[in-house]
């Protein structure tokens, strides 16, 4: 399970998502989540999987390796079904046993919320496949920048995200190592309730929090070492530049955003398949 978490972490391929500017990325991936919300119609839902599934065919980034990062959300995807299933009344019932019933509403909206949130997480991953952490990290202080006239810290920010991306592939990997310990030594992580495992994992959570916390610190000391002191004055070995390409998928997302709010608003609402 530790192994299957793919977030934050990086994909090399050569592939024209991982060529394109990292601001062209951010923007994109957030248009593309807020274009999630904007339709509740079986059109709008297969324009963003067409869309979604080029995205991933032209990033050279194995299907496979992407589904497998979904299996640490099934949990909270099922919560999140079952929530919408049962506590959403509104239409016709369609099952109803003793206190519990699904309505026609219900399980519209539990369909539709859970494509929603595999979609989401699967163009937020895809995004950090495509992109290295010093590249996210000087895009978003790129994109940042102008709020650095009011005094915001931009560059401690930027730098902040891209120290956490960094550390979660290493934390799993330690995670990792410590379950594997543990179990060398007997530990039984597997068998009884939730509550017996909430307990089995205190030896290894103690573990991990003070290597994190010794990692955190080493890394401090480095820096100060090195007189880090913040972004000003400070030049950049790769500095960001448009290229066409990045205006040229500019272009398309918009185009596609626009699609997608056309869809939304003028497509009717009771085009399903169910």
């Amino acid at each position: 399970m530790i192994r299957d978490i793919t977030i934050g972490q990086y994909y090399p391929a050569k592939s024209v998502l991982h060529r394109l500017d990292p601001r062209v990325k951010l923007v994109a991936t957030v248009l593309y989540l807020i274009s999630l919300f904007m339709f509740k119609n079986i059109t709008g839902y297969f324009a963003a999987t067409v869309f979604l599934l080029t995205l991933i065919r032209i990033s050279k980034v194995p299907l496979k390796y992407i589904l497998r990062g979904m299996k640490p959300i099934i949990m909270l995807l099922m919560i999140t079904l079952l929530f919408n299933l049962f506590l959403i009344k509104e239409g016709e019932v369609l099952v109803s046993v003793w206190i519990l019933s699904i309505t026609e509403g219900g399980l519209r909206n539990a369909v539709l919320m859970g494509v929603r949130l595999i979609y989401l997480i699967t163009g937020s991953s895809l995004m950090t496949f495509t992109t290295t952490p010093n590249e996210l990290t000087d895009g978003i202080e790129s994109l940042l920048k102008p709020l650095g006239r009011i005094h915001v810290p931009v560059h401690e920010i930027a730098m902040m995200m891209s120290i956490a991306l960094r550390f979660i592939p290493i934390l799993l990997e330690e995670t990792d190592k410590i379950m594997k310990a543990q179990i060398a030594r007997g530990a039984d992580l597997e068998s009884g309730n939730i509550l017996q495992k909430a307990k089995s994992m205190i030896p290894i959570l103690v573990p991990l929090f003070v290597s994190a916390f010794r990692r955190a610190n080493d890394l401090a000391m480095a820096m100060e070492a090195r007189c880090y002191r913040g972004g000003e004055g400070r030049t950049k070995m790769k500095p960001l530049r448009y290229t066409g390409a990045d205006r040229a998928a500019y272009v398309i997302v918009l185009l596609y955003v626009t699609g997608v709010i056309l869809i939304g608003r003028y497509v009717p609402f009771r085009i399903w398949i169910f």
